[in-house]
């Protein structure tokens, strides 16, 4: 019941031995995930423990996917180093890649976007600047909070790390098969089209929860893709109906430029293309109700 990430995903952790990598390496442990090691040259050959649990510290991402088969790595690294971290991932092989960091120069995303694409897109970069991707019961990769919701079988994508903890609170007597949280920067690596494909695709994912907010055009993007290749009903929500035309909302990517961008535009085009959109997150979530009831 997950896109992506299972309960057989080996997770290990860039960045573990960190202030944050170490916490949210003993929230992902704690939540059942099975993270099977952590990252860092400086201290490779080490172990770290784990309220009894001993996680190795390898010197590579290659590294650690050979001695422990892992198939997910989640990036805590600070955004300097982030750029570099996610190309030894990518240079691995690594299936996915969690970009946990907020704050990394557009430039260093582009740069290791164009690197993924250039060696054929074998790792699936999710973020930088996102809460990560959790499939309730099985696995959790980054930030979410293990404890918002159960398994079930409603597939949420979103920009925002909050809205999406609200959206599962909300939803959560029905249950999600996985919360995919994208990020809000100008560049990102998985996109709401990709999380709506893998939904679609996915047996075990009944219904979908798309958020989007103000700036840059993805959501009139992922409408036309809902019209024209999905099926299962989705239900929308933008954030940002009182946003001020040019000024930066939260996320580096939400500027509304002159009339492109606005949250009226996005749901315009959402609703063309048959998504119920809501006004609210509550009133989102009481769309999703009726159509799970």
């Amino acid at each position: 019941m997950a896109i992506w990430l299972t309960k057989d995903s080996k997770v290990i952790v860039q960045g573990m031995t960190g202030s944050e990598g170490s916490k949210h390496t003993r929230r992902m442990l704690a939540a059942g995930t099975n993270v099977v090691g952590g990252v860092n040259p400086r201290k490779a050959g080490t172990t770290v423990d784990f309220d009894g649990k001993e996680l190795p510290v390898f010197a590579s991402v290659g590294e650690a996917m050979k001695e422990t088969g892992a198939d997910v790595s989640v990036i805590f690294v600070p955004p300097a180093f982030t750029k570099a971290a996610v190309i030894e991932a990518i240079d691995a092989e690594i299936p996915l890649a969690v970009v946990i960091t907020e704050g990394v120069p557009v430039q260093d995303s582009a740069h290791f976007w164009a690197y993924n694409v250039d060696r054929g897109q074998k790792t699936r970069i999710i973020g930088p600047n996102c809460p990560g991707i959790a499939s309730p019961g099985a696995s959790n990769a980054g930030i979410i909070p293990a404890d918002i919701t159960p398994g079930g079988r409603i597939g949420l994508v979103s920009k925002s790390g909050t809205l999406t903890y609200q959206l599962m609170y909300e939803l959560r007597d029905f249950g999600f098969s996985t919360a995919v949280g994208i990020g809000g920067d100008p560049v990102i690596g998985t996109t709401h089209i990709d999380a709506l494909k893998a939904f679609q695709d996915d047996p075990d994912t009944d219904a979908i929860v798309m958020i989007g907010e103000i700036g840059g055009d993805a959501e009139e993007r992922a409408a036309e893709f809902i019209k024209a290749n999905v099926t299962k009903p989705v239900v929308g929500y933008i954030a940002g109906f009182t946003a001020p035309p040019g000024k930066t909302m939260g996320h580096a990517g939400a500027i509304i430029s002159g009339s492109a961008g606005t949250a009226d535009a996005k749901k315009e085009a959402l609703e063309a293309a048959g998504v119920k959109v809501g006004k609210t997150p509550s009133e989102t979530a009481r769309l999703m109700r009726e159509v799970m009831s």
